[in-house]
């Protein structure tokens, strides 16, 4: 373990490291049906990550609104407290054409920039020249048309490269966008990635949102993996939703109403639609039927 701010500790850290990129991914208000953490996860998986660097949560969480965990720890009876969480996994997988470090947090509440320079700490010290950082949001998207990506770069080719939609959002930001704007004046390239989840699926995992920042990723990277997991996860929700659309054909009105919309305003991003009429009880209906559903058959 090397020398570090204090709430920053470093594990173990490679000095051979290959022009790494940094993926970042939080839980929270940057993470509509938790798809960039599910994407952050799969990266993690699928390149046999290991944890090299860990933000030690007490300065930045107020543990009454996100609280720890208590865990009974498997063949024991031994019960350990899980803190929240926020780590970087690096993957030196050969087949890659550079190192990659994911960074898998939850959005603190306290000491945002504080937050970030811890981030940066650990940019500095393995090199990163790109940092991508993932994040999902709500909106009126139909699930039957492809996930729209919408981001920004500090580089107009990357940005290119990514086939991000760009968007000229202002308002209230997360831990995402202040991490992007301290990489900037930090002098490192960075892209922010956000894949738009159909509000109405909002409370359940959405792999088409999941899958959509997945390719982007791997596409940036020229890496080739095997997506057939995903890609059946997709399916499968995809039934799902369609065995709602059989058995309530008001649903499908809806959702017929979001795909004239969709169509409409790709050159409107942004306009705010609103809901048709009993859209709420709609919405309760079709997320309940997918909780069910999950649970039944074991699904996360």
């Amino acid at each position: 373990m090397t020398e570090s701010p204090s709430s920053l500790r470093i594990e173990d850290f490679p000095s051979d490291l290959r022009r790494p990129i940094l993926v970042t991914a939080f839980a929270g208000w940057n993470d509509a049906a938790e798809s960039a953490t599910s994407a952050a996860r799969f990266f993690c998986q699928r390149w046999s990550a290991r944890r090299i660097a860990q933000i030690l949560p007490e300065e930045f969480f107020h543990f009454g609104l996100t609280r720890p965990e208590v865990r009974i720890q498997e063949g024991t009876q031994t019960r350990e407290i899980r803190w929240p969480a926020t780590e970087f996994f690096l993957s030196q997988e050969p087949s890659l054409p550079r190192d990659a470090i994911v960074l898998l947090g939850i959005e603190p509440h306290l000491k945002w920039q504080t937050f970030c320079g811890h981030i940066l700490e650990v940019a500095r010290r393995a090199r990163v020249t790109l940092v991508i950082t993932l994040g999902a949001l709500l909106a009126d998207a139909p699930h039957t048309r492809p996930v729209r990506v919408t981001g920004v770069s500090t580089d107009r080719e990357l940005a290119a490269r990514l086939r991000t939609t760009p968007t000229r959002y202002e308002g209230p930001t997360g831990i995402v966008g202040v991490l992007n704007d301290a990489c900037r004046r930090a002098g490192i390239e960075v892209a922010s990635l956000w894949a738009n989840v159909p509000h109405y699926v909002s409370e359940v995992t959405n792999p088409h949102a999941i899958l959509a920042l997945v390719r982007r990723v791997l596409d940036l990277l020229e890496w080739h993996t095997d997506l057939g997991e995903l890609e059946a996860s997709v399916a499968e929700f995809d039934r799902q939703l369609a065995r709602i659309l059989s058995q309530k054909p008001e649903v499908a009105r809806y959702i017929e109403e979001l795909e004239r919309r969709d169509a409409r305003t790709e050159a409107a991003e942004g306009e705010a639609a609103g809901d048709l009429p009993g859209t709420s009880q709609l919405i309760r209906e079709v997320e309940q039927f997918l909780r069910e559903h999950r649970r039944d058959t074991g699904q996360n």
